[in-house]
C-alpha cells in the first residue's frame, strides 16, 4: 500500500466538514495528529483518493493530496504518533 498526504482548507464559516470527516475515516490505517493534515494507506492512486474525496468539498474549499516516499522528521508529536509515523512511512 502507498501512503498519502492529505492537507485541505475549509473555507467555510463553520470550519466543518463532517462528510469530508467520514471520508478520510474510511482509510485504514490512517493518521490524524494536526488539524487539516493526515496521512492514509490506500492502494488507490492519488487520483482515485482525491476523486474520493473532492465530492465532500464546497467549491471554494482545497485539497491536497501527495503520496509520501517514506523518509520524514518529526517532532513534538506523542509516542503513539511517532509510533505510527515510523511504522507506516
Amino acid at each position: 500500500m502507498k501512503s498519502y498526504l492529505i492537507g485541505y482548507d475549509l473555507n467555510r464559516p463553520e470550519n466543518n466538514c463532517p462528510e469530508l470527516i467520514d471520508a478520510l475515516q474510511e482509510f485504514s490505517p490512517r493518521w490524524h495528529h494536526l488539524d487539516s493534515t493526515w496521512i492514509v494507506k490506500s492502494d488507490w492512486s492519488a487520483r482515485q483518493v482525491r476523486d474520493h474525496l473532492k465530492p465532500h468539498l464546497h467549491s471554494t474549499e482545497e485539497l491536497l493530496v501527495v503520496e509520501l516516499t517514506g523518509e520524514g522528521a518529526w517532532a513534538g508529536f506523542n509516542d503513539e504518533a511517532v509510533n505510527w509515523l515510523s511504522e507506516h512511512l
